[in-house]
């Protein structure tokens, strides 16, 4: 377990699987902290409440006073119920799209099952949120701090940005980070079903408003959020020009030929062969649900 010092009041606690390879530095929970009071982001998937509870305990937190879900995917919201057992004064800020499947799980843990798998059981399943201590709210004062959340539609329709004083929360507006030494590898995060036009008019909404420093929900803070949303947006562009390029190959040939071109094409995926072995293996099984959702869009436009 690792708790991370980003700036003052705010932390970054890793949630790494052990199994399957390669979740490391992959999953995480923002903390804002005031004193002993808390704002938790993103608290992560039951499997790994244990390193987020002790995260806390490193902190001297004793007190979650907000949950903020950037949305309810299973491996960002998945132990939110079981979190708020231990914290009874804690409220969860989500999307109004999902606070039903917060209250009752079960069509959303049937979901990721169906699509995750094996990799849903390893998130573990999904605690029911009391309806009472969920809801959605424009802004809120908790542990010290006013928070303004933003509706971004694109990873998912119930996806929120969070912008606490300089620090921007974009979940996964921003795209999926790995950092290296030599320059940082990044793709999107676009899962089926996928709406270019509503990712960019979402990255387009922020604009002016992202604050200094982007805490993303996959990994890590890079300062001017305002240029990763840039970046990000420019990134959707070329991919989803490549994918309309190869749109008509079939089976596996689409993927490689589609990948090819982003290698060369891309500087912040070209990268990838820098990963560490099982991060590789890892990204390649959510570069397949990328291309999915990418695919579905050009085939649905035209």
């Amino acid at each position: 377990m690792a708790t991370h010092r980003i700036a003052d009041g705010l932390f970054l606690v890793d949630l790494d699987l052990t199994e399957p390879e390669g979740f490391r530095r992959f999953l995480s929970a923002w903390v804002i902290r005031d004193g002993p009071a808390a704002v938790v982001v993103d608290p992560g998937p039951a499997a790994t409440l244990s390193a987020l509870l002790a995260g806390l305990d490193e902190l001297g937190v004793t007190r979650v006073e907000a949950v903020l879900l950037t949305h309810v995917h299973i491996d960002h919201a998945g132990g939110t119920g079981l979190l708020l057992e231990r914290h009874p004064c804690a409220r969860v800020v989500c999307h109004p799209r999902a606070v039903a499947h917060l209250v009752d799980p079960s069509a959303l843990w049937e979901g990721s099952r169906k699509v995750l798998g094996a990799l849903a059981e390893a998130y573990g399943p999904i605690a029911p949120v009391p309806p009472e201590r969920v809801g959605f709210c424009p802004t809120l004062q908790a542990a010290g701090c006013e928070v303004a959340a933003f509706p971004t539609p694109g990873h998912a329709p119930h996806h929120l940005a969070f912008r606490a004083g300089a620090w921007f929360f974009a979940g996964e507006l921003g795209g999926v980070r790995y950092p290296l030494p030599a320059g940082d590898y990044w793709r999107p995060a676009t899962p089926p079903p996928f709406r270019h036009d509503v990712f960019r008019e979402s990255l387009e909404a922020v604009k002016g408003r992202a604050g200094g420093l982007c805490c993303l929900g996959h990994y890590g803070a890079v300062d001017d959020a305002e240029g990763v949303l840039a970046q990000a947006s420019e990134q959707l562009d070329l991919w989803v020009a490549a994918v309309r390029r190869h749109r008509r190959t079939s089976g596996d040939e689409f993927e490689d030929a589609v990948l090819a071109d982003l290698r060369a094409e891309d500087p912040r995926f070209g990268r990838f062969p820098d990963l560490p072995a099982d991060v590789r293996n890892r990204e390649r099984y959510f570069l397949s649900n990328t291309l999915k959702g990418l695919r579905g869009w050009v085939e649905k436009e035209g």
